[in-house]
């Protein structure tokens, strides 16, 4: 009960589509703008800066919040359950809310914002990593989707990497649970890898307000 009570709260709190609702603010359905995608590059792409970044906060922070409260009550003792599975249920939940969102018809975003959010709750080191990398390949390359592909394969190395070394100690359970966060990322990523091999994928250009 405790879990389903964790993956429900969660996959709900995942699931609000802010890109949409941002969209909707600004009297448009983003997913008839731009890229068509539920997330905060193409609210930025088609709104602008002030409209991107609101949106990838938010997105951040509903990765980040729901495991944040599991973890409170966990220090409290309030759930009676492994901490590993408490944490992992919450992220999982809350991935697929952003992913597949009930709110428009289980289509919703890439998951980069919201992952984030998760990373940082479950392993910093290897956020402030992926973060690095996403930065460095999008300044050279000014794709986004190679930013966040080289970022998302380099989640479950540098995780595995700083729990070896002991700068951050995860569990097994929390470095599979890595490895299939970085695959579902690649995958979504699918239309863009198509577009890169063929040469048709747009460089980032954002709008100036």
């Amino acid at each position: 009960m405790v879990c389903a009570a964790i993956a429900i709260a969660s996959y709900i709190f995942g699931s609000v589509p802010w890109a949409f609702i941002i969209g909707k603010m600004n009297g448009m359905d983003i997913r008839q703008h731009g890229s068509g995608n539920v997330g905060a590059t193409n609210v930025m792409r088609v709104l602008g800066r002030k409209w991107g970044y609101l949106c990838f906060l938010l997105d951040f922070l509903k990765g980040l919040l729901p495991l944040v409260v599991v973890k409170l009550l966990i220090c409290h003792k309030a759930i009676a359950i492994s901490p590993d599975v408490a944490l992992i249920t919450a992220a999982v939940a809350v991935v697929c809310g952003h992913v597949w969102t009930v709110f428009l018809k289980f289509k919703g975003g890439k998951g980069m914002a919201t992952g984030g959010g998760v990373l940082v709750a479950l392993a910093p080191y290897s956020f402030v990593c992926c973060g690095l990398a996403w930065i460095i390949f999008f300044y050279a390359t000014r794709y986004v989707s190679v930013a966040s592909i080289v970022a998302a394969a380099l989640l479950p190395v540098s995780s595995y990497a700083f729990s070896m070394t002991g700068l951050w100690k995860t569990d097994t359970a929390i470095q599979i649970f890595l490895l299939v966060l970085a695959i579902l990322a690649i995958a979504k990523h699918h239309s863009n890898i198509k577009r890169l091999i063929s040469g048709m994928e747009h460089k980032f250009e954002k709008k100036k307000s």
